[in-house]
Formats: structure tokens, C-alpha cells, sequence
């Protein structure tokens, strides 16, 4: 049997963008989500910009869903990738490799935790798969705490401590999770609180959870919910949790997978927000840190990390190319302050959408910190989520040449998340367009 597949142009031209929609139907599964009502090929990027099969541009605020941490095509990362290439593609961690303990040695400074381990894996849910397996291997327990709206990943373990519908496609687990609440400050029972009286109560839930069970675990957390809709709890709320884990023994799994590498601007890692009794006992990172490449982990401390009583090795995780290609992208980041750059871009990215959102009925929050931004949608005049007003948004976005993209338990917030060296003119530029699109959805809106 031959192959239909011909070689192609790399930037796609000349294949209709419908064609290969119906190749992937055909051969993908119905759940892998695609954007858009016509969805886009990207071909090709440099900076905070890419370009589509049509030869399209966008601005991009949505980076790979936060991936794309510094730049598209940054040189420094594809120089580093293409000098290891040509040395030697891959060993596994059955052999020593330099760029792994490189980037292990300067992960574990970073991190906050003492004695710190570090683990690599390809992708965030593997690092959270792997942080619960420490936890309820060193704890003797399959007990979890999670939160309420949460999102850890795809996989099995993963899906059994996620708290949003939309993305937990099945009840079974081998895990017993139990949900706090803290997650989510603008919404539920405890909204209309001050932020302490929101964490005095998010306390007493805990601890009344705590009551009714035994021998948890962990509780893992993300410090800014991300598939969720970038919600937070009030700052130093996973602090006041910590001082009652601690009480029981309970590990705290920091899930920086979104929020780590200075995103938030205020802080390197979203735990720190909550610091006050010192750092989580184990964290997990992905996605930014390679810069598109697949590059995961876990940094726990050394008496958690080394709990494992059998033998085991990763194949692809610290993959010689990925090490090389996160270092120089560590290096890039650090060196142009970055951290910086989200604070101060991002706050000015975030007073202009507020300022758009403060005309319009179908905005009901612009929140988040840094260049972690979500715009809630509702329905105007009403409190109800819209996740049609967003996919209007989202739409008109992309029209107008900016991606974007879309969470929350509902589907109604819009996820802004450019690379970290947005430029304060590419700010500007993405404002203004999302404030047509939000126009343009209030205007074409009406209720079923």
C-alpha cells in the first residue's frame, strides 16, 4: 500500500483550509477541540505575531495556550535546539546528560523549595500525574484535595482532581478527590465577602472537610485557575490553607503549569502570592519553559522526591534538545526581564480593558495579574455566563487579525495571554481591537 501523504509547500499555500479540516475529522478524535468556525492553520511566527496557511497575521494573545512564554521563533531557542540536534537528538535519563542537570540545578534555585529534586516530564499533565503519585506514595494515602473549577491535565490521575465539567469526561479514578472551596472569588456562596472574611470561610470549609475524612494526602491548587477562566483566590489564601494542612501532615502541590516563569508579573511563581507559611512542598511546570517544545516537571523536596521505592526512568523527559532549548530560554527570559515586562505591560493591558468593559453590559470583570488576563461575559443585563457573547468575541478577534482564547466553567471568559515580551505598542493594538470585538459581539448579541 502507498501513502496518499504529498510533500507540500512549508507555508501551506494552495491547501485549502476546509480540505484539511475534513482530513482531520476524518482521521482525529470529535473531542479534540478545534477554535474558530473556520478553523486556522498557523504556519509560521516571529515575535509576538504569526501567520496563517492564507498568509494571514495575528497579533497573538493566546501563545500555543500560554506556551509560548518569550517569543515566537525566538534565536537564542532555535539556535540552542539546532546545535544540539546536530550533536545528538536523544539518550533518555539512563545516561548522564549535562543540559538536564544544567537546567535541574537552576530550576531548584528558582523554585523556593529547600533541598529541591527535580524531575523532568514532556508535558504538564504528565508533572501533575507525577506530583499525585509522590504525594499519595509518600502519604500512604489515595486521598486528594482539590478545588472547585480546577483544571490539572488530560490524563487519567489528572482528570480525577479536575473540578470543571467541561473537561472531566469520565467519574472513574483511582483517586478520591474532595473539593474546597477558594478557587473562584467572584462567584459562589462566599462572593459577596470581604477578602478576609472569603478566606476565614474558605478555612472553616476546609477544616470541616478535614473532619469528615482521614489520611489525606495532598491538596493540589493552581494559584490562578487557568482552563477556569483566570480566577484567583484573594492573595495569601493558600498561606492560611497551608497552616491547616500542616496541622494534618497534608502535602501542598502548587500547580505552576500556567502560572510559573513570572507570568503574573507581581511574582516568579504563583505561590509566592501565598507565602506566608513558606513554600508548597512540591510544584509542577510545563508549558512556558520550552517555549513550544515539550518540556514538563516536578520540584519537590528531596524526603518527598525520593519516596519511591521502585525503579523508574523517563524516555523522553530531559530529552537533550528540550533541556538545551528551555536553558537558553530561562537564559533569554532572566537576562530581558520579562517578569518585568508582564508587570508593567500587563497592567497597562489590563486598565484598558477595563476601561473598554466599563461600557459595556455583556463585561462583567476584567481580572487577572500580569499577562494573565480573563474578561467574564454575561449575558447584558443579567449575571448569566455567555458563552455565546464569547464566541462572538473570540470570532471578531480573529477577524480583525488577534488570537485569543476562551475557558471558565461555562465557556464565557476570554483568556488573554500574550508572550512575555509583548511590546506596550502591541498592547495598545491588542486593546483596540478587542475593544471592537467586544462592540461588535454586544451589538450582534440578542437572547435565544
Amino acid at each position: 500500500m502507498t501513502s496518499s501523504y504529498r510533500p507540500r509547500d512549508a507555508s501551506g499555500a494552495g491547501v485549502p483550509a476546509a480540505d484539511l479540516r475534513s482530513r482531520h475529522r476524518a482521521v482525529l478524535p470529535d473531542w479534540l477541540t478545534l477554535l474558530y468556525e473556520r478553523p486556522v492553520e498557523l504556519t509560521h511566527g516571529e515575535g509576538r505575531h504569526v501567520w496563517d496557511a492564507d498568509g494571514n497575521r495575528y497579533l497573538d494573545f493566546f501563545g500555543g495556550i500560554l506556551t509560548t512564554m518569550t517569543a515566537h521563533a525566538l534565536p537564542e531557542v532555535t539556535r540552542a535546539v539546532a546545535e544540539q540536534a546536530g550533536r545528538i537528538l536523544h539518550t533518555s535519563t539512563l545516561y548522564l546528560s549535562r543540559p538536564m542537570v544544567d537546567l535541574a540545578e537552576r530550576i531548584a534555585a528558582l523554585s523556593g523549595i529547600p533541598d529541591a529534586r527535580v524531575f523532568f516530564t514532556t508535558s504538564g499533565t504528565e508533572a501533575n500525574d507525577t506530583a499525585l503519585l509522590l504525594a499519595t506514595a509518600y502519604r500512604k494515602s489515595n486521598q486528594i484535595l482539590a478545588m472547585r473549577n480546577s483544571y490539572h491535565g488530560r490524563s487519567f490521575s489528572a482528570v480525577g482532581v479536575t473540578g470543571n465539567a467541561a473537561w472531566s469526561p469520565t467519574g472513574l479514578s483511582p483517586l478520591q478527590t474532595l473539593y474546597v472551596h477558594g478557587g473562584v472569588r467572584g462567584r459562589g456562596p462566599y462572593a459577596g465577602l470581604s477578602d478576609a472574611a472569603y478566606t476565614d470561610a474558605c478555612v472553616a470549609d476546609l477544616e470541616d472537610m478535614l473532619r469528615q475524612t482521614a489520611g489525606v494526602a495532598a491538596l493540589i491548587a493552581e494559584p490562578v485557575q487557568g482552563v477556569g477562566g483566570f480566577t484567583s483566590p484573594p492573595d495569601g489564601l493558600y498561606a492560611a490553607f497551608r497552616e491547616v494542612l500542616d496541622r494534618h501532615g497534608i502535602l501542598w502541590i502548587s500547580d505552576e503549569v500556567q502560572t510559573g516563569w513570572g507570568r503574573t508579573g507581581d511574582h516568579f511563581w504563583g505561590w509566592q502570592a501565598h507565602a506566608g507559611n513558606g513554600p508548597p512542598d512540591l510544584l509542577t511546570f510545563a508549558k512556558g519553559i520550552g517555549n513550544g517544545l515539550s518540556v514538563g516537571g516536578v520540584v519537590a523536596r528531596a524526603d518527598v522526591m525520593n519516596c519511591l521505592g521502585a525503579h523508574s526512568i523517563s524516555t523522553f523527559g530531559g530529552s537533550p534538545v528540550t533541556m538545551a532549548a528551555a536553558l537558553a530560554n530561562l537564559d533569554h527570559l532572566l537576562g530581558h526581564d520579562l517578569q518585568g515586562n508582564a508587570r508593567r505591560v500587563g497592567g497597562l493591558l489590563i486598565e484598558r480593558l477595563r476601561a473598554v468593559g466599563a461600557g459595556l453590559g455583556c463585561v462583567r470583570e476584567v481580572r487577572g495579574r500580569g499577562l494573565m488576563i480573563g474578561v467574564e461575559l454575561v449575558v447584558p443585563g443579567t449575571d448569566e455566563p455567555s458563552p455565546r457573547a464569547a464566541d462572538l468575541v473570540v470570532e471578531a478577534a480573529r477577524e480583525r487579525g488577534l488570537l485569543i482564547g476562551k475557558g471558565g466553567l461555562t465557556g464565557a471568559v476570554l483568556r488573554i495571554a500574550p508572550p512575555l515580551s509583548l511590546t506596550v505598542g502591541e498592547a495598545e493594538e491588542g486593546a483596540g481591537i478587542l475593544a471592537e470585538a467586544l462592540r461588535a459581539a454586544e451589538r450582534a448579541w440578542s437572547p435565544d
